[in-house]
This record gives C-alpha cells, sequence and structure tokens, in this order.
C-alpha cells in the first residue's frame, strides 16, 4: 500500500477541487481537513470523499464559493443557512461566528441547516477549544440516511447522528468523537471498498442476525448497522434519536422519515461555552487536568501497558503518519487517479 507526505496528498486534493469549479481557498480547506482526517486515522473520512465531494458538485448537491447567510441571531443564538456549500468551509464559518457569541455572553448555540458534508466532527470543537473554549457539536443527515436499527428491530430507522465534545486543558484538549452507532458509515465504505470482513456486533443483516459481510448494507432487503452500547444499545440508539430531534428540529431540517426526493446535507448543532464566564478558565483547567490524570492513574489490569482517553489513539496514529506518510489504499488511490484524469489533473508522485 502506497504512502504519501501529507502536504503532497493535499496539493492532489486540492488540485481536484479546484477543477471541479472551486475557489482555490474552498479548495485548500477542503483538502487540508479531509488529510488531517487521515493523518488522524479516520480514513473513512479521509481522502476516500473527495470522488463523493467531486460527485455533488457535479450533480450540483454541493454549491462551491455559495455564501454563509445568517438567518436569524441574537447576543448569544444563532440560526444560519450553509447554502449547499462545501461543508468544512460553511462550518468553519459556522464555529466561528458561535464561539465569537460564547466570548461574548459565556455561552452560545447555533444550528445551521443546508450544509455540505462537514468531515469529522472533533475538527470543529478542537477549532472552539483553541480559543480556550468548551464545545458539542452534532449532526444528521437531513433525514435521509436511514442505517441504524432501534434495539430488538430489523430496519435502520436512523442515521449514525455523530456528536463531538471537547474540552480545553491545561494542555492538549480532551475530544470525543463518536458515530451514535456502532460504527460510522465510512467504515462500512471503506470495508466493501476493500473486499473485508468487519467486526461482529457492528451489523445485522435484514432478519436481525450478527454478519460480518458489510455488503449485506446493499441488498434488498437491506441490513442495518448496531447501536453502540452492545447489550445496553438503548443507550446509543436512545442517543442518536435524541440528537436527530435536537439537530433537524432546530437548524430547519428533516428527521426521518424524508419524503422521496429529498436532498442529503447536514444539519448541525453547535453549543460553546467560555469557561472564563463562569468559575475561570484557570479553575476550569486545573480540575481538568486533576482528573485526567487521576484517570491515567488507575491500577491497570495485566498486559495493558497504558490508560486511553479518547483522542489518545488518533494523536499517537498522527505521529506514526507524519513520520512514514498517510496510507492510501490501491483501489482509493486507483479511483482518484481516474477522476484526475478526467478533470486533467496530474496524480501524487
Amino acid at each position: 500500500m502506497p504512502h504519501f507526505p501529507p502536504d503532497i496528498l493535499r496539493d492532489f486534493v486540492s488540485r481536484l477541487f479546484a477543477a471541479a469549479g472551486a475557489p482555490g481557498d474552498e479548495a485548500d480547506v477542503v483538502a487540508a481537513s479531509l488529510v488531517e482526517s487521515g493523518l488522524r486515522g479516520y480514513d473513512s473520512h479521509g481522502i476516500v470523499l473527495a470522488r463523493w465531494y467531486l460527485s455533488q458538485i457535479k450533480n450540483g448537491e454541493v454549491v462551491p464559493g455559495a455564501p454563509f447567510t445568517i438567518v436569524h441571531e441574537t447576543t448569544s443564538q444563532v440560526s444560519a443557512d450553509g447554502g449547499l456549500g462545501f461543508g468544512q468551509v460553511q462550518c468553519a464559518r459556522f464555529v466561528d461566528c458561535v464561539s465569537s457569541k460564547a466570548r461574548e455572553a459565556g455561552l452560545a448555540g447555533g444550528s445551521m441547516r443546508r450544509s455540505g458534508h462537514v468531515g469529522r466532527l472533533g475538527e470543529w470543537v478542537e477549532r472552539a477549544t483553541a480559543h480556550g473554549l468548551a464545545a458539542l457539536i452534532a449532526v444528521n443527515d437531513n433525514g435521509v440516511i436511514r442505517t441504524v436499527a432501534p434495539p430488538g428491530g430489523t430496519q435502520g430507522r436512523i442515521s449514525t447522528n455523530p456528536i463531538a465534545i471537547a474540552v480545553p486543558t491545561g494542555g492538549e484538549p480532551l475530544v470525543l468523537d463518536i458515530s451514535t452507532s456502532a460504527v460510522a458509515n465510512g467504515k462500512l465504505r471503506i470495508a466493501r471498498v476493500e473486499n473485508r470482513r468487519v467486526p461482529l456486533g457492528w451489523i445485522q443483516d435484514a432478519e436481525g442476525n450478527p454478519t460480518t459481510d458489510p455488503n449485506v448494507m446493499l441488498a434488498d432487503p437491506p441490513g442495518a448497522l448496531l447501536p453502540f452500547g452492545g447489550d445496553q444499545a438503548y443507550k446509543g440508539f436512545g442517543l442518536g434519536l435524541v440528537f436527530d430531534i435536537l439537530t433537524a428540529g432546530l437548524a430547519g431540517g428533516m428527521c426521518p422519515p424524508a419524503p422521496p426526493g429529498t436532498q442529503e446535507w447536514n444539519n448541525v448543532l453547535l453549543v460553546v461555552w467560555d469557561p472564563a464566564r463562569f468559575a475561570g478558565a484557570g479553575h476550569f483547567a486545573a480540575e481538568a487536568d486533576k482528573l485526567i490524570a487521576e484517570v491515567r492513574g488507575t491500577r491497570r489490569k495485566r498486559g495493558v501497558d497504558r490508560i486511553q482517553l479518547p483522542g489518545d489513539r488518533s494523536a499517537e496514529i498522527r505521529r506514526q503518519r507524519l513520520a512514514t506518510g498517510i496510507p492510501v489504499t490501491d483501489e482509493v488511490l486507483g479511483q482518484l487517479t481516474h477522476v484526475a484524469a478526467k478533470l486533467g489533473v496530474a496524480p501524487p508522485q
């Protein structure tokens, strides 16, 4: 499997989007986001998405250069419309807008409808922590994707509805970035492309039987993803259900089931806190650091080298891939090279 330095991939993906009609600055933003996801090990949200984004541009489902429109706002709230623009571009504007209000009011929230796919959710709460803020973000798919079955059910009824939460500390922020399902849709897509099985506990077939074959998601009738939580999957499904309602309901989007022909886009929910306006940024960071140290110091089971916290794995992968390059499967590279040839873009070297 070939490995590429991140700057080579950023340049290649940016040139793809620019050739498809994206303004140069937007092409750079989206390319940087996808490559950073790959650096952190989120391969399902890495450059594999470029082909999908390009097809969305071609079909008019994503509009490069679209304006970010504030529909309504107060001193601590904003309702926005992404105009079907690139999710990474519009979400950056959205997070900055809500974060600015949080720094003034102490707490601010907002919703955005009609955004392109925003990519890795952790990126957006990390953007808030860069200013010493804490943040929570959630998205839904406008009611179009229904792949996650409720506990005891055989049919998908909601999407994976991921959430991310980040808090500032005395060092690197603590970032939780999860799907409310056992696995993200993107990981199943990659498994199908690579023709490999997936772990038990991720999916079931149309009869509700556990399976490791990701192709059941494309069967007729299709299989379904399981909520996270294992024997207590009602917890994962409950989170996904509530955030689906909150996100679509507040943004002006749709919960499932969307009428036939409804366009898929991301509706986004964001809440941002400024600890400095509460008990103080110093107190917040000190308490965060104290608890993190306490958890790290837990007596470990035999064979466990380190207590893992959210973000540890992606940070370690990032260090490794900065040194060795980002792996790109032959299948993904072949698909992107084929698209690049049609756009007159040279492949990465």
